[in-house]
């Protein structure tokens, strides 16, 4: 196994810079996911990473060796694409063995590997079928396999779930946890799915435009967005925005909703802000806002409301023991503590939460 470090690293097509100079450390056995929107980078990084895209500028370096200059077969390392990429003619034993067979190792070493990776994902009982009578999990796991065989120091995850229906997902993701569990190799997971970033990784980086936007624990990034894309683009449903003007100890939207906050740094009087509330740290039943409960969407033991607060939708979440329908009125409270303020011109959090 080895750590992983990204220096300074760039990338750029002709004029377009797509990787604006990141720096990036993963320890040794340490699960990090690359998050962000569409054309945010991730994937670019983790191509560069693996010797499949050239760098622009800066270092990449595993273990104690700069790799800038090494193929992908050198680096060590191993990738688990979005796209199964198994061989149709060929069994579950073979795929997994084959890479070690082009390798030259010996056949029981190349046995034993492929039995204990087999045994590790619970493909076992399937070695011998071949991709066309696997599930989509089951051929997922067969990709995951053929990765683990090569022991590689570097894990590489490229959206490896995107293909699967959402059971299946919630599955894999457990799988995919207990894999790095057991054999604590050093593993970057790349997506644009928040939720698989949080729940799968020991830290996660959001990424924006090829540049870092915050790097943490995901409880950190949840609880202390530092920036305004963060805290939108961190926690399902997103965060409820509300553009206002500081007015002494308070902040005030155009249509008259008011917000109280705990500042961190002076704030003056007619200074623009934008308001942020998650919709479970609203406080539903009483309090200063009210408005018309516009839809109402159950999930079993939680249930998503959206209000009207002065004409903007905005969505909260409540118990599913509330009686609550479209229609009706409902009153909240934005607690001090859950209300977060970010500057209006540069987006970085000011509030003390």
């Amino acid at each position: 196994m080895a750590g992983l470090e990204l220096r300074n690293i760039a990338k750029s097509y002709g004029a377009v810079s797509v990787i604006e100079g990141i720096d990036l450390s993963v320890e040794d056995g340490e699960f990090v996911a690359l998050v962000g929107p569409s054309g945010c980078g991730k994937s670019t990084i983790l191509r560069m990473v693996a010797g499949l895209e050239d760098i622009s500028g800066g270092d990449i370096i595993i273990g104690d060796r700069v790799v800038n200059d090494l193929t992908p077969r050198e680096r060590n390392i191993a990738m688990v694409f979005q796209s199964y990429a198994l061989y149709p003619h060929m069994t579950v034993y073979k795929n997994m063995a084959f890479n070690l067979e082009l390798s030259g190792k010996p056949k029981a070493e190349i046995d034993q590997r492929v039995r204990q990776a087999a045994r590790m994902l619970e493909l076992e009982p399937l070695l011998e079928r071949k991709p066309n009578q696997l599930s989509g999990g089951q051929r997922q796991r067969v990709a995951m396999g053929r990765a683990v065989v090569r022991d590689p120091a570097v894990f590489l995850f490229d959206e490896p779930l995107s293909n699967l229906d959402a059971k299946l997902r919630v599955q894999m993701r457990s799988e995919i946890k207990a894999l790095h569990k057991k054999v604590g190799v050093t593993s970057i997971y790349v997506t644009h799915d928040q939720v698989e970033a949080m729940t799968l990784s020991d830290r996660v980086v959001v990424l924006n435009h090829g540049v870092i936007q915050q790097e943490g624990s995901p409880m950190e990034l949840y609880r202390r967005p530092a920036n305004l894309f963060v805290a939108g683009f961190i926690g399902s449903p997103a965060m409820n925005f509300f553009e206002a003007t500081i007015e002494g100890n308070s902040a005030r939207t155009a249509s008259g909703l008011s917000f109280a906050f705990n500042a961190a740094e002076a704030v003056s009087d007619g200074q623009q802000v934008t308001i942020g509330v998650r919709p479970e740290h609203f406080q539903a039943g009483s309090g200063p806002l009210s408005g018309e409960v516009t839809f109402v969407e159950p999930t079993g033991g939680q249930t998503f409301v959206t209000l009207d607060l002065s004409g903007q939708p905005t969505m909260v979440l409540v118990s599913s023991e509330e009686d609550i329908e479209t229609g009706s009125r409902l009153s909240v409270t934005a607690p001090l503590e859950r209300t977060y303020v970010f500057d209006g011109q540069s987006g970085r959090r000011i509030s003390k939460n």
